[in-house]
């Protein structure tokens, strides 16, 4: 399905399931199409929209955007199907998950946050971003990911340099890496945003796993404070990629979250 924000950009989802809305918003180096066990699990019980984020996509001149340009894309989602909706982010998914709560509270029933990287005061990217930019303009994606995955997600030094080749070796994966770089700039550019935060009514969950970067925890942590009522809920055993390796369980929060909501 193709639907029409505000600035005339074509917003690109997947639709599927019926009954109350689910919309889902990805996390970086992803097509879409990465949550589609996460979506098959929910769309037994629920009509799931997947958007297909502008920042990730190569066709559209408009690139690199801003995180409201992506929030503007949520909302003209919730707009087509009638919302509110339930709403699912993860990581800088997450992010954009939460500007739009802020944005448009009414547009929304309630929200599950995934390890959303928010910034607490330095950038994430910083002088990093100029060295990966750097790498990636010199052909080096492999080079351009290791950096991003040692500096910014947080992984070992032998797990960064390994993760950014497995990146390069992929045509799918490479061809995202302008886009992921692009999503931690616009994430720069936004800043601390705690305050905006604290606005959230929603009844929201910020959700992690005990594996995951000890700065995501932070991060949540730090959100889990200023949101109103949050609910913080940590998966025992998962990492940033329990969407992948153990969909029932993020569906399960999903599920729980939006069975409250909806009464």
């Amino acid at each position: 399905m193709t639907i029409t924000a505000t600035d005339g950009t074509d917003v690109r989802v997947l639709d599927e399931g019926s009954g109350p809305v689910v919309v889902l918003l990805h996390p970086g180096l992803d097509d879409g199409t990465r949550d589609r066990e996460l979506a098959a699990l929910l769309a037994r019980r629920f009509r799931v929209v997947r958007l297909h984020r502008r920042q990730y996509r190569h066709d559209l001149d408009t690139l690199p955007c801003t995180v409201a340009d992506e929030v503007d894309d949520v909302l003209a989602v919730v707009r087509s199907v009638g919302g509110p909706v339930v709403l699912y982010g993860h990581s800088d998914g997450g992010v954009v998950a939460l500007e739009a709560l802020a944005a448009s509270p009414g547009s929304f029933l309630g929200a599950v946050v995934f390890e959303a990287p928010v910034l607490l005061g330095p950038p994430l990217g910083g002088e990093v971003l100029a060295r990966a930019q750097a790498a990636l303009a010199a052909g080096r994606p492999g080079r351009a990911m290791a950096l991003f995955f040692r500096h910014t997600v947080g992984l070992k030094p032998w797990q960064a340099t390994l993760a950014g080749a497995a990146v390069a070796a992929v045509p799918k994966y490479r061809r995202l890496v302008p886009g992921q770089l692009n999503s931690l700039a616009a994430l720069d550019a936004l800043g601390v945003r705690l305050d905006t935060y604290a606005r959230i009514t929603v009844p929201t969950v910020l959700l992690g796993g005990d594996r995951s970067p000890a700065h995501l925890a932070e991060r949540l942590d730090a959100l889990a404070a200023v949101v109103p009522g949050a609910e913080r809920v940590v998966m025992a055993g998962r990492d940033h990629g329990a969407d992948l390796k153990h969909p029932a369980d993020v569906a399960a929060v999903v599920e729980a979250l939006a069975d409250r909501v909806l009464g």
